[in-house]
């Protein structure tokens, strides 16, 4: 049994505590809303007052944030008091600065780090089956893998310091453009009396072939487990994947690399969390894209 600190108990936070709870480790939990702490309790996981209360005697502190400037904010905060060798896990998905200097509070005070960003939703969040993407050095990598496989079926190391970020962001931006482009199929078959199960019977089993088709196709029907079947409730929030594909942008800039694509999958979602709909599930830009072809 080992005790970890959770801070950041919300959608997807609260789930991967109460994993860890169901393999056995002690878990003590921190979230600034009252429902996911009252939730997490339910869950097993014992509620701390502060954060800093929560990680004291933790040898594993666990954050699960918004945004970058929250992981370093908070990191700043627990590090000082947590205990002599905690390893650090950062699993939200943050910038790659962020990430790297949340590295760096942490080797100040000798303390092992890696940033371990995650890919599966709230399916994969609440069913264990995450796919985390590690970046640390060797050492403290070894150390987080048996606690991140208590939340995941596959832990990825990717390289050093944000290399996980880094493989976050781009898989996340590969995943918007994959979204969009899967939409534009379906609303041109559309318009061309094509049924949506006849485009994904040949394009599932051709070279059109590709996640969010066969897992997360945008209409109903096909796939009955994707938010298409259920008013496309996320899910993946639409918010969330414009801020994904925001961060591919911001690193695509400073790194001087050119994403034209991705560049202009954000400027569509935009556009959708814009029109009110950054809540619903980021396969309901089909909506989006319908209203945009000419009557």
């Amino acid at each position: 049994m080992t005790s970890i600190a959770f801070i950041g108990l919300g959608n997807m936070g609260g789930p991967m505590a109460a994993n860890l709870v169901k393999a056995g480790h002690k878990v003590t939990g921190f979230d600034l809303v009252e429902a996911p702490r009252a939730q997490a309790r339910a869950d097993g996981v014992t509620i701390a007052d502060k954060a800093v209360d929560a990680v004291k005697g933790a040898e594993v502190i666990i954050t699960m944030l918004p945004a970058g400037k929250h992981v370093v904010s908070v990191w700043s905060e627990v590090i000082p008091v947590a205990a002599k060798g905690a390893l650090m896990i950062d699993c939200s998905t943050i910038d790659v600065e962020s990430a790297r200097k949340a590295h760096e509070l942490a080797a100040a005070q000798k303390l092992p780090s890696v940033d371990a960003p995650v890919s599966g939703g709230t399916g994969g969040a609440k069913g264990a089956t995450l796919t985390f993407m590690a970046g640390g050095d060797a050492k403290a990598f070894a150390s987080a893998k048996p606690v991140l496989e208590a939340m995941g079926k596959k832990i990825v190391h990717c390289g050093d310091a944000g290399a996980g970020q880094a493989a976050k962001i781009c898989n996340n931006m590969i995943l918007g453009i994959s979204m969009i482009g899967v939409s534009e199929a379906f609303v041109l078959a559309e318009k061309l009396g094509l049924s949506h199960q006849a485009l994904f019977d040949v394009a599932s089993t051709s070279s059109g072939q590709c996640w969010s088709l066969t897992t997360y196709c945008p209409v109903p029907g096909p796939v009955p487990t994707s938010p298409a079947n259920n008013e496309y409730k996320p899910g993946f929030a639409a918010a969330l994947m414009l801020k994904d594909l925001r961060l591919s942008q911001e690193a695509a800039k400073a790194a001087g690399a050119r994403t034209p694509l991705g560049a202009h999958a954000e400027s569509i979602y935009e556009t959708y969390e814009k029109e009110g709909h950054g809540g619903d599930d980021f396969s309901g830009i089909i909506h989006h894209l319908r209203h945009l072809m000419p009557k």
